[in-house]
């Protein structure tokens, strides 16, 4: 597939998902390269909803460890259930927080993230890593979110 993306801001949010996961689909098609595949999910994400920052952590040992992101400089290192990635792995579902301000224990990256979305995607029935994504607005994320987001953590988990 051609890297070019196909994107409509004018669609409505449910709408940009359905329009970009098929081209996440054509994207990842054929790369065996899980860095290189999760690298283009988020530059994709990032680039059809300009989120404020948008990465995974993978799990290695006790801690989650900073992988491919776009946004501003990030945590590198995250204790398994601290802030809201940490609680992600430890709970092994998604979390959405609608003013991290108060989310008990959220880990400030960046005093301009307002509101979060944190997914666990698994290997082997572990949770491998999780994929963050922060808003500078506050209660950006919803149910529609959620839902195809989960079904873009099975692309990841299907490329892991």
């Amino acid at each position: 597939m051609s890297e070019d993306l196909k994107l409509d801001y004018n669609l409505s949010r449910a709408e940009m998902y359905q329009a970009i996961i098929p081209q996440i689909k054509g994207l990842i098609s054929g790369e065996s390269d899980h860095i290189a595949n999760i690298s283009n999910i988020i530059a994709v994400l990032k680039e059809a909803f300009q989120f404020f920052w948008v990465g995974v952590y993978f799990v290695k040992g006790d801690t989650l460890v900073l992988g491919p992101f776009q946004g501003p400089v990030a945590c590198t290192r995250i204790k398994k259930g601290q802030g809201v990635c940490g609680a992600t792995w430890e709970k092994g579902q998604t979390i959405v927080v609608e003013n991290v301000d108060e989310f008990p224990g959220h880990i400030a990256c960046s005093s301009l993230s307002k509101s979060e979305i944190v997914l666990p995607a698994f290997k082997n029935s572990e949770v491998a890593l999780v994929l963050d994504i922060d808003s500078n607005q506050l209660a950006d994320f919803d149910h529609v979110d959620q839902h195809y987001l989960e079904e873009i953590i099975k692309l990841i988990e299907e490329v892991i």
